[in-house]
């Protein structure tokens, strides 16, 4: 993909084997992001497990929460973490909290300048950067900007 905003070559991601986070990367394809919900304590949670993280009840779901946080740290990656990265540096990646979903985190790459400041506490959005054209399977990224 022309518009990636990591150079190609990278591992590409795969639901589990045993489907458990399926609705979130479908979400990813129609920009949407699922996350777990606790049917019991109402509590959010990632990754996806088969037992509540707060309670321990079995009654999990997944529901749609906005595409917006704050970032809660980060990372400026200089050096590369894989062969098809070693030409590419710097990068941004954030750990973003989902006020709306309990302060679940998420990990993702922060667009823009890879030299920019970032402030911890400032707001972004989700950015879902298609790959529609990838083999075995398309599948979609989920990365973040500046708001």
């Amino acid at each position: 993909m022309s518009n990636a905003y990591l150079n190609p070559g990278l591992p590409q991601p795969v639901p589990s084997p045993d489907g458990l986070d399926k609705p979130f990367w479908e979400g990813l394809r129609n920009e949407q992001i699922f996350l777990q919900r606790c049917s019991s304590c109402h509590g959010w949670q990632w990754g996806p497990e088969f037992v509540c993280h707060h309670c321990l009840s079995m009654k999990l779901t997944f529901e749609q929460v906005a595409g917006e946080g704050i970032i809660y740290s980060y990372e400026r990656v200089w050096h590369p973490v894989h062969p098809a990265l070693k030409e590419q540096g710097p990068y941004i990646v954030v750990l973003v909290s989902l006020p709306q979903a309990g302060d679940v985190r998420l990990v993702g790459n922060l667009l823009g300048d890879p030299e920019q400041k970032v402030p911890i506490g400032a707001g972004v959005r989700a950015v879902f950067e298609h790959h529609p054209d990838a083999k075995p399977a398309a599948f979609t990224l989920l990365q973040w900007q500046l708001t």
